[in-house]
């Protein structure tokens, strides 16, 4: 490894030092990659935990491309209007789908930071820093990848048992064998990208990681953006007249694609920034340790605390949906229809329900990765207060409430995003029918007990930190 450069500055950190060899720099790290794959015992989970994350993310990204392909192998009058829905399917569950395999990178990027900075702090490279990162985010995913297509293997005549249009999918759901290999690499670069944008901090200031100085931020700028995407996707709805007798169905297909991505994208942008003003309230106005430790738990990283529940606000914002299409199948007569006509209200309903599940799968997966997560990046916290002397119980309720302090808002203001994008298109009569009502009442009960379940398991991890502690660094 070539020495960095020495600072004028007593105590100063080194400043990264571009390597003029790289494939001396990719030696040197993959020499070093054996060695930093060898984690010890508290670690473990931290690997298993990005790797069954990979799994889920391939299995259902394959389960639901191979659902959309099987709608576009009919031809007839109805074939578009199942292909449109198909579309809306996909980019409504691809998005937290990335979402899920980028949170898993990170955790998985989070885990090695430390060790990163110290070889960093040691005098390794700026270019064998990054190729280590990148061989082990790559490894890591594609494992989970390639068990995500055994999984998927599992799941396609599962899945291919439900009946659209009178008969059911059965084969339809195998995608072509060549689609394999492309969501394999998919996630492998999805999780390498993922890691060497994490790995910004390490490079920069090696020192405040190896130290735990690292201070969490949320820009008010990410409200600015998801602002402007709900009032562009306001303006594009009250224009899909006009883009229809511009471009026909395809250009509304596409521009409601593009509203709900965005849309989606923008939650995930703004989230990390309301649990920061939300918490920093609530530490002004906290009254007992366990609430104020909650809210220095969330002030410490809002990012990590917004990723937390990030999968209840998705899943919210798709139910939505979920309850309108429910509704409208509910309410429209069926008298005078055509067979294929009835079978579409009906495949509708199959439709909906499959996308909630599925939405609901990545809830559990997300909300279980990203809160064992953060208990084991706080595990010199916990270490420190029980040396201190605080109550197990007051750790518990404290990371209890950092989790669902802000749950209820997270969760109401995803719904209520949707349901402003949508309401041009149904009106307020949809939105107050009894299965409407049900069915988002179903998806936020469900959502919440998905969090309280991931965070009643992952405060399990706690006693087996405190019984070791001599392993937090």
């Amino acid at each position: 490894m070539t020495a960095a450069a020495p600072s004028s500055t007593p105590g100063s950190v080194p400043a990264p030092v571009p390597d003029a060899r790289p494939a001396g720099a990719f030696a040197t790290a993959v020499h070093l990659a054996p060695l930093f794959a060898r984690r010890r015992d508290g670690d473990r989970l931290a690997l298993a935990l990005p790797v069954a994350a990979f799994a889920v993310v391939t299995a259902l990204l394959l389960v639901v491309l191979g659902g959309a392909q099987a709608f576009f192998g009919w031809d007839d009058d109805l074939a578009f209007t199942y292909e449109a829905f198909a579309i809306i399917a996909v980019v409504l569950l691809v998005v937290p789908l990335a979402t899920v395999g980028a949170s898993a990178a990170r955790l998985a990027a989070r885990r090695r930071d430390e060790r990163l900075a110290s070889l960093r702090l040691l005098g390794a490279t700026t270019g064998t820093i990054t190729v280590l990162t990148v061989l082990e985010a790559a490894a890591t995913a594609l494992v989970g990848a390639v068990v995500g297509v055994a999984g998927y293997a599992v799941l396609a005549p599962v899945v291919g048992l439900l009946r659209f249009r009178g008969e059911a999918l059965g084969a339809q759901m195998w995608v072509p064998w060549w689609w394999l290999p492309l969501a394999v690499l998919g996630v492998g670069l999805l999780a390498a990208a993922s890691a060497v944008v994490g790995l910004r901090a390490v490079v920069v200031t090696p020192l405040g990681v190896r130290t735990r100085q690292r201070a969490g931020t949320a820009h008010w700028v990410r409200v600015v953006i998801a602002v402007g995407v709900l009032l562009g996707g306001m303006v594009v709805m009250q224009m899909l007249g006009v883009l229809g007798n511009l471009g026909g169905v395809v250009a509304i297909i596409g521009a409601l694609a593009a509203i709900f991505g965005g849309m989606l994208l923008a939650l995930d942008a703004l989230g990390p920034w309301f649990v920061r003003v939300r918490a920093r309230r609530q530490a002004r106005k906290a009254q007992t340790v366990p609430r104020l430790l909650a809210a220095r738990m969330v002030l410490e990283d809002p990012k990590a605390a917004w990723r937390q529940v990030s999968g209840v606000a998705m899943t919210s914002f798709v139910g939505v949906f979920g309850a309108v299409g429910l509704a409208l199948t509910q309410t429209t007569s069926t008298e005078g229809m055509d067979p294929d006509e009835q079978w579409l209200m009906q495949d509708i309903s199959t439709g909906v329900l499959v996308t909630v599940a599925i939405s609901f799968l990545m809830v559990a997966c997300s909300v279980g990765i990203n809160q064992a997560a953060g208990t084991l990046d706080r595990a010199a916290v916990h270490v420190s207060l029980d040396r201190l002397g605080v109550p197990r119980s007051v750790m518990s309720e404290a990371s209890r409430r950092a989790v669902m302090s802000a749950l209820w808002m997270v969760a109401g203001g995803s719904a209520l995003c949707a349901a402003v994008l949508i309401f041009p298109l149904v009106g307020m009569a949809i939105f107050v029918q009894p299965i409407a009502i049900v069915t988002a009442l179903a998806v936020f009960a469900a959502g919440f007990l998905a969090v309280r379940g991931a965070a009643a398991l992952s405060a399990r991890l706690v006693p087996g930190i405190l019984a070791r502690p001599e392993r937090v660094l």
